[in-house]
């Protein structure tokens, strides 16, 4: 099948072409949240942060975008064929952790604390280890 437009997984095959995979499904996941959790230590607090607490700093437009990015690790999820009250909770994450960090201030304030797509990343952990156990790494 060609990508085309009107088929997003077409286009995703195109790119990530093991994109079924769960131990790569698992790598990739566990670098996005890396990437948007935890990608920079705060100076003096030692406290980590990523993209999504740094672009969040941006009003109302910078928490979307945030929460798109964190919507991937639920797309990633769906494909594969978590159940749809797990897709439910994970989205929750999201959407909490985007109302939230669009007020000013307090949201940013949020953002440090309320890490969705660790939650998230978790979520999808138990379920790999459960239904996919060859992908399980013994985490340090």
């Amino acid at each position: 099948m060609s990508p085309s437009p009107s088929n997003p997984d077409a286009i995703f095959d195109a790119i990530i072409p093991d994109r079924c995979d769960p131990a790569a499904l698992r790598k990739r996941v566990e670098t996005l949240e890396m990437l948007l959790e935890r990608s920079f230590v705060i100076p003096g607090i030692n406290r980590p942060v990523g993209l999504d607490a740094i672009v969040g700093l941006v009003p109302v437009v910078g928490d979307l975008i945030a929460g798109l990015m964190g919507s991937y690790l639920i797309w990633e999820a769906r494909n594969l064929g978590m159940p749809k009250w797990q897709l439910w909770r994970m989205a929750g994450n999201v959407g909490v952790d985007t109302a939230l960090g669009a007020i000013p201030l307090v949201g940013d304030a949020f953002d440090l604390f309320f890490r969705s797509n660790t939650r998230n990343l978790k979520i999808i952990k138990r379920h790999l280890d459960k239904h996919h156990p060859g992908t399980m790494v013994i985490d340090q």
